[in-house]
C-alpha cells in the first residue's frame, strides 16, 4: 500500500507551511506499509517553544483554508515541545529542537519511503545543525569576554 493522493496532498500542503514559518529539518514519510492508523508521517522541528507553536498554528491554518482539513486530535499544546496534529491520513509532529534529537523519529521511520517535499521544506534539511552551531559560537564569544 502507498499513501494516497489526498495523503501527499496534506503532507505537502503542511510541508511548505512548516518551511514558510522557517521550521528546520522537514520531512515526511510513508508510513502506510507499517501502520493501519495513518498514511503518512510530516516531521519538522524549531530551536524555541514559541516557534513550534507558531508551525503548528500556520499548518493548522493552511490545511484549513486550502483543502477543508481539520486535525481530529492536537496534543502537546500545554508546553509546546512537542505537538502533535492528527488528520488521520497523516499525522504531524512538530518538536523542539532537543526532543527532535532525544527521540530520533528518523530512526523508527528510516525504513519507510521519504515523500517528495517542496523545494522550500527540502531547503530546511540541515538548519538544526546550522542552528546549534551558531549558537555555541556566539555562547563561546559570551564566555571570551566574561571574566
Amino acid at each position: 500500500m502507498t499513501a494516497t493522493d489526498r495523503s501527499l496532498e496534506l503532507i505537502t500542503t503542511a510541508a511548505q507551511a512548516a518551511a514558510d514559518k522557517l521550521a528546520h529539518d522537514v520531512i515526511a514519510y510513508d508510513v502506510s506499509d507499517v501502520l493501519s492508523i495513518t498514511d503518512a508521517f510530516l516531521l519538522a522541528s524549531a530551536p524555541n517553544d514559541r516557534q513550534v507553536k507558531a508551525i503548528v498554528d500556520e499548518i493548522e491554518e493552511r490545511l484549513q483554508k486550502e483543502l477543508g482539513a481539520k486535525p481530529v486530535r492536537r496534543e502537546g499544546d500545554r508546553e509546546s515541545r512537542w505537538i502533535l496534529l492528527d488528520y488521520v491520513d497523516i499525522v504531524v509532529h512538530v518538536q523542539h529542537s532537543e526532543e527532535r534529537v532525544f527521540y530520533a523519529l528518523e530512526r523508527l521511520w528510516k525504513d519507510c519511503p521519504e515523500l517528495e517535499l517542496p523545494a522550500d521544506a527540502k531547503a530546511t534539511r540541515g538548519k538544526a545543525e546550522e542552528h546549534a552551531k551558531a549558537q555555541a559560537a556566539e555562547a563561546d564569544q559570551e564566555s571570551d569576554g566574561e571574566w
